[in-house]
């Protein structure tokens, strides 16, 4: 009995009989919440864990756009069209949507460690599968590698907030998400940066070849080293809760609810139904810039190509200060609708101002409008996260926060690249963008009928 005591000590933070003067000088804080008392702890290893996790998520999403990012040299490389280039951008929203569930499961059944040694693990594998595909005959390899890519992106993207609830305190978690996200948005930057940088622009396919395997070489030696980092380092929770809210979800979370009546319960809270289709639009144009960013740059300034990496690393760099800003704020005024709103606006200027001066020819114009659309848009993402576990709350946030946004976003992305891609090859990149404001509108308007229901924060007070 007393071993039972030990464990459920370790894993929900039942503290051994202790003075509240006692836990309060070791630094624990007691909380009772009905018949059950907490020990709240903050692990000091949750800075290497969401660190970890946000390196990998980085190398994941450099293999996501280091296509895209040069696409004019891959479509040459290989000899196929730029449709086929998209696609391996592509392929990263199209497998996510059937494989969130499936993998919302694993991660309820088996825990973050588990998610997290799969998601690396595929992604290591991944990118050394892309070493198989160096010569121009070999396209169907390199889709086969960035399809094992596609695939360890669904066990990455839905980990930001629950690894920030699990881990982190109550005046942390905003904060916290926003560090996991910029992972992802540090890997993008390098993905617009790197490519452009390191393969040139030239004509000889076995030069071209040699270029692109140090590239690839590097990736999966870094791929490599995280996934044994992540072995090493990654850890399924702390010791002990470190917040409240986690207390609260120990508590009273329903432990005979099923999968499906969770989701049929998310589809019934219509604030948390509009969030999900603004977020999709949002992210969904945010992922179609990104993926045919090249393709618009390369249509103005022929002889530029290095521009793209530029103006792609102005706008993921503007990203990550929106989205620490962002964390930051929320942590301190838990504003979430007026944030949102805010940023979406921004976000619509920014693309209206990109839209009109792309092909003006100054270039510090377009540095400046995508360094805004970068701000706010990666802000936005980060606070998504945060808001819809505020309106699901005690709902897991793999399927809420994090799963069924996500969905939309790639979704939304698909639908925007194809459009707009068949847009800019018909009629020009200004209605392609244009196409994108329209959109965006529609989502800023849709957020200000979000009511702000914030169901964790009304708990907390209520137990306070």
């Amino acid at each position: 009995m007393e071993d039972e005591d030990l464990n459920q000590q370790e894993h929900d933070g039942t503290p051994s009989q202790m003075s509240p003067l006692e836990a309060e000088d070791r630094g624990y804080t007691l909380f009772r919440i009905l018949d059950r008392e907490f020990t709240i702890k903050v692990s000091k290893h949750r800075w290497a864990v969401v660190l970890v996790f946000s390196c990998y998520s980085m190398c994941n999403a450099f293999q996501w756009i280091q296509y895209a990012a040069i696409n004019n040299i891959f479509m040459y490389f290989y000899g196929v069209s730029s449709f086929a280039i998209d696609w391996l951008s592509m392929c990263y929203m199209l497998a996510y949507i059937p494989l969130l569930l499936p993998v919302a499961w694993l991660l309820e059944k088996f825990g973050l460690r588990t998610i997290a040694l799969a998601g690396s693990a595929l992604n290591c594998l991944g990118a050394w599968v892309k070493l198989g595909s160096l010569q121009p005959h070999l396209f169907p390899v390199t889709v086969l590698g960035q399809v094992v890519c596609s695939v360890a992106q669904v066990f990455i993207l839905g980990m930001p907030s629950r690894i920030a609830s699990v881990w982190f305190g109550d005046d942390e978690v905003s904060t916290a998400c926003s560090i996991a996200v910029l992972g992802n948005q540090l890997g993008i930057a390098l993905g617009f940066l790197v490519p452009a940088v390191s393969v040139p622009n030239i004509d000889n396919p076995d030069e071209l070849a040699y270029y692109i395997s140090i590239m690839f070489y590097v990736t999966a030696g870094v791929a490599t080293l995280l996934f044994i980092l992540v072995i090493v380092v990654f850890k399924e929770k702390p010791k002990h809760p470190p917040s409240r809210a986690q207390c609260l979800s120990y508590a009273l979370a329903s432990t005979d609810a099923s999968y499906l009546s969770s989701i049929i319960q998310l589809f019934k809270n219509l604030n948390f139904v509009l969030l999900v289709i603004t977020y999709g639009l949002n992210a969904g144009a945010f992922y179609a810039l990104c993926t045919l960013l090249n393709r618009m740059v390369i249509f103005h300034y022929v002889e530029e190509g290095v521009i793209v990496g530029r103006i792609g690393l102005t706008i993921v760099l503007a990203g990550m200060l929106g989205a620490v800003i962002s964390g930051i704020w929320l942590d301190r005024t838990k504003t979430y609708k007026q944030t949102s709103l805010v940023l979406y606006i921004m976000t619509l200027v920014g693309m209206a101002g990109y839209t009109g001066t792309l092909n003006l020819g100054h270039l510090w114009i377009v540095y400046i409008t995508a360094g805004i659309i970068g701000f706010s848009i990666t802000g936005y993402l980060t606070l998504g996260f945060e808001f819809a576990v505020e309106l699901t709350y005690l709902e897991s946030e793999v399927v809420s926060s994090s799963g069924l946004l996500n969905v939309s976003a790639q979704v939304f992305g698909i639908i925007f690249t194809i459009s707009q891609g068949q847009i800019i090859d018909n009629y020009g990149t200004m209605p392609g963008n244009i196409f994108l404001c329209v959109f965006l509108t529609l989502g800023a308007v849709l957020t200000a009928f979000i009511k702000a229901d914030l169901r964790r924060q009304r708990i907390l007070r209520m137990y306070l």
